[in-house]
Formats: structure tokens, sequence, C-alpha cells
């Protein structure tokens, strides 16, 4: 059972100043007014766009008990419009705030209201330093304003690119003391970048692409943190998170704050935004055209919450959100929808009959939520359920709704499955079962079997285990979502833990990966730890990393989607996601690491097989691809570079870390690799061998090295294809050949002689041939006897 609430009528609006006309004003409105209530609920402003006659104005109107001289202002094109309405905090001055009337030219008025006097202005002041700036989206945080303001090119026939990219968004401190208003330097965030429309939490700024906006730059939202100077980019649906600190003005330049990014970006689908609004809790509310409401947190990540009831939002329906304590309440097309900010449950849902209506503050009452219509004030309140009612819980409702999308994606039937049709049908048994089965288990956790049906106590006692670890789970996700950001940290290692143990214990389609690829990029440490924890990865005695993970983990590890699969979105498959956290948190493990899944790979697959990763390309060179991506090399990479290349023991790999040594003319690790690697194949030694050779002709590097370099010569090669290969790879002179350099750094016969001589001392594969011809026991073999 859901809990019932009831709505109340509270006011008329009698109690406040020409009340009449407020409800006129409500009620004649072409266009959906905006109401701006006061922080102490005192006042509320009404601002009216395209009002009978054709003007637009701002009202302000306040209860009988604080009665005083009334605000009206009114406007109409060519003046400029009014662009914010905001309340600052004024300690100093009399009712402990002030009104910002901010218009679009950049004229600030700043009010305050004194009781039984009435609204006084304070003083006018100048916003923007340029006299043709044009304030498109202005909002408050603390003592400080942040606008967004349009700066034409001086040109007059300027290019499409400087007339999208004409914008800037500035920041500017605002001082109310007894000796007036005072406005701080101007902070400049952002410039030459587009049209953003700026929204306030208590410690962010949110800047939401406006609608006219490039088709790239619509694909992202930015977040300002004044406290750090840092600047978010974050695409919310694909999982993309970057941030930069501003140290500088030139650093805040918009087209240069993207260079990096702007390929991957280019790949997204632009944001599908309807309404935006902030949360109480700081979080950024959006609506989308389809319905479906998201919370972005500061830090980037995006939570869905519920979706609407609707096919499709047009772009001038009116959608109301605001937070009430835990519940989110949302008002469209006359319908009032009451959520659980938390789980996304629907906790009540209301048909009004009201055209218009407006959500209030309420000092004092976090969870009262107050409604402002046309008939008066109303207020919605829950009744408290009886002892004996018990509401369903969530995860029975979860049951259901992952049911619906579960058998809708099979069906071929184009009718919509809904919840309502899935319980009331009896033609799928197993969410009935699974629901009926939570039903007990949540409410009789002494006896939670009795009551069931046999069939479903068995199946209970089967999946004890699992729902007592879902509902941890669950129990643990709602700790972290409420927990103050002290404790966060702590939950979120544990949560991640659990995330990532389970992911991998179920299929690793494309929806998990980039689950995956959030977690890792959100919560980097955390997930390193859950790498190891579910891999089992430990050094043994001997120091040697070992892994006791199950073949399952390991296929899960590699047989997931790949690159080819995943596209251009930002997403890695998760092979590459563990090994850049090997190189961020233990980089000595990741050629170890890299030569166990090689191990396992060859005990699961065939070589080669195109089932399997090795199929597709090796899993060195994925390695070496997630050392390519690193923003800056160092000599260790290097080092890096040659340990996965010889720990693959791959033909190629090996001969690409010789010629990496050569080119690093570390000489004596390039012996110790060719002794190393030349017992593997007679054709890789042969490959070394020549390799070494040719360096040794062109410079006298190697002479140390001969006596360990010459019993490397395999036995095929003759004294004739030694001269070739070191003919071939002589340096050219340009000088005429003498008979005696003084340089002494020439190729001489008396260094072959010792190879020479090895080589002729040898026999051939060919002379062992006819060798062995030549010492049979009877030469010629005797004649066959005949058959009489």
């Amino acid at each position: 059972m859901k809990r019932a609430g009831t709505l109340r009528h509270v006011s008329d609006l009698s109690d406040f100043s020409r009340g009449h006309w407020l409800r006129e004003l409500l009620y004649r409105g072409e266009e959906p007014s905006h109401v701006q209530p006061s922080p102490d609920g005192q006042h509320l402003l009404v601002l009216q766009k395209n009002g009978p006659p054709p003007l637009s104005r701002v009202v302000a109107f306040q209860r009988h008990s604080i009665a005083g001289a009334d605000l009206e202002r009114s406007w109409q094109p060519p003046q400029p419009a009014l662009v914010g309405l905001l309340f600052l905090q004024s300690p100093v001055v009399l009712g402990s705030w002030v009104l910002a009337m901010v218009w679009e030219h950049g004229r600030t008025e700043i009010w305050h209201f004194v009781v039984a006097v009435g609204w006084q202005l304070l003083q006018t002041l100048e916003l923007c330093q340029g006299a043709r700036a044009r304030i498109v989206s202005v909002c408050s945080q603390g003592a400080s304003l942040v606008w967004c303001e349009e700066r034409p090119p001086l040109g007059a026939h300027s290019g499409v690119s400087k007339c999208a990219f004409r914008f800037c968004v500035c920041a500017r401190a605002l001082e109310v003391g007894d000796q007036g208003v005072r406005l701080g330097t101007v902070r400049m965030v952002l410039h030459n970048s587009p049209e953003y429309q700026v929204l306030a939490s208590p410690q962010h700024i949110f800047l939401v692409p406006a609608a006219a906006s490039f088709a790239t730059t619509s694909k992202f939202l930015l977040i300002w943190h004044p406290e750090t100077a840092k600047l978010t980019i974050t695409a919310p649906s694909a999982g993309f998170i970057h941030s930069k600190v501003l140290h500088s003005s030139s650093e805040s330049d918009f087209r240069k704050l993207l260079l990096g990014s702007v390929g991957l970006l280019s790949g997204f689908t632009p944001l599908d935004i309807h309404t935006s609004t902030v949360s109480k809790s700081g979080g950024l509310l959006l609506v989308s055209t389809k319905g479906a409401v998201n919370m972005v947190e500061p830090d980037g990540t995006q939570r869905h919450i519920f979706d609407l009831e609707v096919g499709s939002l047009a772009q001038g329906s009116p959608v109301q959100l605001k937070t009430f304590g835990n519940i989110l309440a949302c008002v469209l097309a006359g319908v009032l929808y009451l959520v659980d900010h938390n789980s996304g449950r629907l906790i009540e849902k209301e048909v009004l009959s009201m055209k218009e209506v407006h959500f209030l503050e309420s000092p004092g009452e976090e969870d009262s939520i107050q409604l402002l219509t046309q008939a008066g004030i109303y207020s919605f309140s829950f009744s408290k359920p009886e002892e004996s009612s018990r509401p369903e819980p969530c995860l029975v409702e979860m049951v259901f709704e992952e049911a619906c999308r579960y058998y809708q994606r099979r069906s071929l039937s184009s009718s919509k499955l809904t919840v309502e049709k899935l319980k009331k049908g009896g033609a799928f048994q197993a969410p009935v079962a699974l629901a009926a089965i939570l039903q007990h288990s949540l409410h009789q956790k002494q006896k939670p079997a009795q009551g069931l049906q046999d069939t479903y106590a068995k199946l209970l006692s089967t999946m004890s285990l699992e729902l007592q670890s879902y509902m941890s789970l669950e129990l643990l996700k709602t700790c972290v979502v409420c927990a103050p950001e002290s404790e966060v940290e702590s939950y979120c290692k544990e949560l991640v833990e659990q995330e990532v143990s389970r992911i991998l214990h179920s299929d690793m389609d494309k929806d998990n990966l980039a689950y995956l690829n959030s977690v890792f990029a959100s919560f980097p440490k955390a997930a390193w730890k859950a790498t190891r924890s579910c891999l089992q990865l430990q050094q043994n005695g001997d120091g040697l990393l070992v892994a006791r993970a199950t073949p399952e983990v390991w296929k899960k590890v590699l047989g997931g989607p790949q690159l080819d699969d995943v596209g251009q979105n930002g997403m890695v498959p998760l092979f590459e996601l563990i090994c850049a956290s090997f190189l961020r948190f233990k980089p000595k493990w990741l050629p170890s690491f890299v030569e166990l899944t090689q191990q396992y790979v060859s005990m699961s697959w065939a070589y080669s097989s195109k089932e399997g990763p090795e199929g597709r390309v090796p899993l060195y060179k994925r390695a070496l691809g997630v050392l390519a991506r690193k923003n800056k090399h160092s000599e260790a990479d290097n080092e890096m570079e040659l340990e996965l290349l010889l720990c693959s023991k791959r033909p190629k790999a090996v001969l690409q870390a010789l010629h990496l040594l050569i080119r690093l003319k570390r000489w004596q690790q390039v012996v110790e690799v060719a002794e190393k690697f030349s017992k593997l194949s007679s054709l890789l030694n042969k490959e070394i061998f020549t390799t070494l050779l040719a360096e040794f002709a062109q410079h006298r590097e190697l002479d140390p090295y001969l006596d360990r370099l010459w019993p490397l010569c395999p036995a095929e090669l003759t004294a004739s294809d030694i001269l070739t290969v070191v003919l071939q790879h002589l340096p050219h002179s340009q000088e005429d050949p003498v008979p005696f350099s003084s340089e002494g750094n020439q190729l001489t016969v008396g260094l072959l002689k010792p190879l020479l001589q090895r080589v002729v001392q040898h026999p051939t594969v060919q002379d062992e041939m006819y060798l062995d011809a030549l010492q049979s026991p009877t030469f010629p073999p005797p004649t066959p006897p005949r058959e009489h």
C-alpha cells in the first residue's frame, strides 16, 4: 500500500495585500507566470510576461501583518527586459535579505523591505563592464552573482563560429552594508563560449546549454566549483567526466578547454533536456522530452529517479519541479507526482483541477508541500498509515518493473506491458512467485516461510543467501545517498567492491560495461581494490603474482565487449580498465598480470581462435594501447613497454623489444634478451642473430660481448650467409677507403675470424644428412632376396 495523501485548502489569498489582484494575475496570464517566494515566506513576487495590455510586469505581494509600500515594475519592447529576481542574504539590512532585480542590459536594482514602511530602493548598479553586453541568464550563490552575458562581435561581418561563441560567464561579489551596496571585481569563469543557462546550488554552479546552442556544445554540461576554481565537463549519459583547475584567465577560454576532448565529445548524442532546476540537496534535476527525470550530482555522475507517464513533452509544456525533504514533487499537465527522491518510488499521484500551479517555500517545514493556484494556497500532507497496514516494499515494485522490461523486449506484440497488466494477467508466474517470496521474507523475518506455498517455500530456501546479499547491497546504496560528505568515501569503498563483484558474476553486456566505466572513473581507488579482491591477486613467497579467480570471472575479464563492439563513445573494455588501474596504482604488476591472462587464454581457447581474445588483438598489444594513452610519458614507460613485449613471448614482440633496446643502446640487456629468447624456436634464433650481426657490422658497441654472441649462431647459417649479411650492413663512408684507418672503429677480419672458424668447424644440416648415409653399416645396401 502507498501512503495516502490529502490536499487541504489553507488560504484564499485574502491574507495578502491586493489578494484579488494576485488571483487575477494568476488567472488571466496568457503564458505561465513565474512566482518567486521570499526566504521568510512573507512575500510573493509574480513575474508576468506578455500580459494584457502587451507589456510585462513584476509585482510584489506581502501579507497584511507586515503592510507597507508596494513594489511594481513594468516594461515593454524596446525597453530591456527583466532576466532575474534574486534574494541575497544580508544580515546587516533589516529583514536579513535583499532583492536584486537584474535587467537585460546589466542594470541591477537592490531593494529591501522594511516593516510598516514597505519596499525601498537601496542602490542601482551596473553589473556588466561593456555597454553592448546583454545578460541572458543570472543566478545567485551566497553573496555573489553569476551570470551569462552576450558580447556581440565588433566586426559587422563576423564568421558563424565567432557569432556562436560570443558569450561569457562571469561572477561578481555583492556586499551590502551600512554604507550602501558595493560590487566586487569581475571574475571571468568562461569566455568565448556558447550560450548557457546558469543554475546555482549551495556549493556549485551548473552551466546548462541553451536550446539554440551548436550541436557539438549541446552534448555536455559544465559544473563550476568556485572554491577550487575547477571546471568539470560531463556527458552524464555517456559516463564521460573530465575536470580541470583553471589557474589563469587564459585557461578559461572555452575552445582551449575542450581542445583535448572535442574528438571524444563529438561522438556523443546531444543532451535531451526539457526542464532543468536545482534541488535542495545540490544536484541538478533534468527532465527529458520523453519524461525521464534524472539527477546530475556535483561530481558529474547521473542518477535516474523516475519516468513521468507522458509520450513526449512539447517545448512549451510547463513542468514544475521542487524537492521537499526526501520527496520530489512534480506537476505536469494538471497531475501532481510525488516521488521518493532516494529510491525513485512513486508515493502519490494526484489529478489537480487547477489551471496553473506553483510550488512555495515552507520555512521550518521541509516535508510540507505547498501549492499556489488561482484559487489560493493548498497544502499536501500524508495521513499516517494504520498499524495493521503494510506498505508494499520498494523491492517488490522493482520486481514487476524489471519483469515488464524483460518481457517487453522479448514480446512480438506492439502493445505496452504495464505493471498492472502483469499483476492481473496471470500469464507470467515468475514475477508473481518472486514478489510473494519477497513480501513474506521482508515482513516475517523470524518465520519467512510462514503462509507460503510449498513451491515458494522451497524456492525461498534456495535463494535466501542471494536475497540477503541483494538487500544488504540496496541498503548500502541508500546509505551512500543519505550519508554526509565525510562518510561517503567509506561507504563507496564497500559499495564499489560489491558492485564490481556483482557485475563480474553477471552477463557482461554493453550496459554493464558502461556502468563499470563510470564506476572506475568516479571511484578509481575503490575500483582497483575491488578488482584485486575479485581476481584474488597477490604475491606468493617467491614474489610472483598469482591469481585465484574462477574461470567464469576470467571469461568476463577477457570475453566481454571489445573495442570494435563498444564504438567511439568513451567506453573501454574491462581488460583495458583493469590495465589502466594497474598502471595507476601498481604498475610493476602489469606485465605479470598480462602474462597470467595469456596463460589462462592458452588453457581456455585454442591458439588464434577467433572466439577467444587472442584471435582479435593480442593481449600485450591491448596493454600497450593503454600505456600509449597516458598523458605524460617517462623513462619508466619505456621499461614498461619492454616488459610487456617480452612477457608475451611472441616472436614479433620479442624482436620489437630487441629493436627498442638497440635504439636505447643498452647492449648488455640486448645480449641477455638474445640469449634467453633464442632458445624458444630456431626461426626466432635466426632472426635475433641476423639482427645482432647487422648491428655488429655497423659499429663496435657489441665487441665486448662477442664471446656470448657467436654461440647463438644457428647451425644452418653458412660462412657465405654471414659474409652477405655483414657486407649488406657495412657503414658507407664518404671518403676514399684506406688500408689502415686511424679511427679504429672499422670492422676487421680478425673480429669475424672466431665466428667463421666456428661455422666451418660445424657441419651444416645438409652435410649431416649425407653423413648419415655415408656412415651406414653397409654401402651399397644389400640386394633384397629374390622370390622364386
